[in-house]
């Protein structure tokens, strides 16, 4: 009989590092199982790969103790998050009948190779990126959070209006800002590549095919933001329901957040669906890895000309930057989420992503004055990140 030894040992197990010293005790991961067959460790880790999915999978390792294998999400960052990705996780799991995951504290794990995988360990008692690193993260966090304060010092965003920002540096593999990012907000039109990638899932699946006429409605869903075509794309799906679950189901590790409750009403007045920052990042995430069905496709129909918030009006960032985003704009949101991807004087390429969303608590008077000004609230971001960015991996105007 197989036998999971769960929470009780990952509390014995956090309790052995106590003794770490004081700026160690920051590094954190998440812990699912420790067993003492390898083999049922790595037979649980394609099940919580499975549930958590492909962006976690990623970085799900098995690795060894004395007497023990366990399975952990290798993070390595504060106990605070750490806790939070193993609360989330848990409801995930549990709902497959699985089992509880913890945080604990990072150690010099001795990972255990899979198939094809190198053999490597971990030291817990370097820090993963340089101290100047961590100060550029932490620079740009705070400038973006230092710029909205000033914004809501000067009026020129309200009381009533609460916002969200999520930036994640392809080249680093590192989050530079995460701000409210995990709270629900409206999604407006940023959720229909949501849509086309549920679609996508079951033309993968056999069950719907790809053809001129589904392109038509994709391309007027993505590019003019066309709501005919989007109601024509949810009812394809199955309608609301059936796309909230094709992602919740499909896609747990993705869409934490998402809640799919209506078709667009009539004169776009979407309040209901809902998401979250981090949703649409770990969207951008698998898109770009080319993770998700129909990928490449959404991201040609992503990168279609047309008027954006982060690059169109974002004077810092240099022309030729390549595009592929989403914006959402109703009287009570404005947003936009997209990956940019600019060229440095080596002339590599450099990705990341950036979410930006303004939700207001009541319908803007002015909606066209509202929607101009929280758009150029997101430019002035853009503009921050991108100089941000730019210092990081020395980058050069075109």
């Amino acid at each position: 009989m197989i036998r999971i030894v769960a929470t009780s040992l990952l509390t014995l197990c956090i309790g052995l590092f106590v003794s770490a010293p004081a700026w160690a005790a920051a590094r954190y991961d998440v812990s699912y199982i420790w067993h003492g067959g390898l083999n049922s460790v790595f037979a649980y880790k394609q099940k919580v790969a499975r549930v958590l999915g492909p962006r976690v999978a990623l970085n799900l390792k098995v690795v060894k103790k004395p007497g023990l294998y366990g399975l952990i999400y290798h993070r390595r960052g504060d106990s605070r998050g750490a806790r939070q990705v193993a609360h989330r996780h848990t409801k995930l799991l549990r709902a497959r009948g699985l089992e509880s995951a913890a945080a604990i504290r990072s150690s010099n794990w001795a990972f255990v190779a899979g198939p094809g995988e190198p053999v490597k360990t971990v030291s817990a008692t370097a820090p993963p990126v340089s101290s100047q690193k961590q100060r550029e993260i932490r620079n740009l966090s705070a400038a973006v959070e230092q710029y909205i304060k000033d914004m809501r010092r000067k009026g020129k965003i309200a009381r009533d209006e609460r916002t969200a920002w999520s930036v994640y540096d392809f080249t680093t593999g590192e989050k530079l800002v995460g701000i409210n990012e995990n709270l629900q907000f409206q999604a407006a039109s940023l959720i229909k590549p949501f849509f086309a990638m549920a679609f996508f899932d079951k033309v993968q699946k056999g069950q719907l095919k790809y053809g001129s006429k589904s392109r038509r409605h994709m391309e007027r869903m993505i590019q003019y933001s066309n709501n005919y075509s989007t109601n024509w794309i949810i009812r394809q799906v199955g309608g609301p329901r059936a796309m909230h679950h094709t992602l919740k189901r499909s896609y747990p590790g993705i869409f934490r957040d998402t809640q799919i409750v209506e078709y667009i009403p009539t004169g776009g007045r979407t309040y209901r669906n809902k998401a979250s920052a981090h949703d649409y990042s770990r969207f951008l995430y698998a898109l770009w890895k080319e993770t998700i069905p129909g990928a490449r496709e959404i991201k040609r129909l992503m990168a279609l000309p047309g008027r954006d918030r982060l690059y169109t009006g974002a004077r810092a960032i240099p022309k030729g930057t390549q595009v592929y985003n989403k914006t959402g704009s109703t009287a009570r949101l404005c947003g936009d989420m997209g990956i940019l991807v600019v060229k440095g004087k080596n002339g590599r390429r450099y990705a990341y992503t950036l979410v930006g969303v303004i939700e207001k608590r009541q319908r803007a008077r002015n909606y066209g004055s509202w929607i101009r000004s929280r758009g150029n609230v997101i430019r002035r971001v853009s503009n921050l990140v991108y100089t941000g960015i730019s210092q990081q991996h020395k980058l050069r105007a075109l």
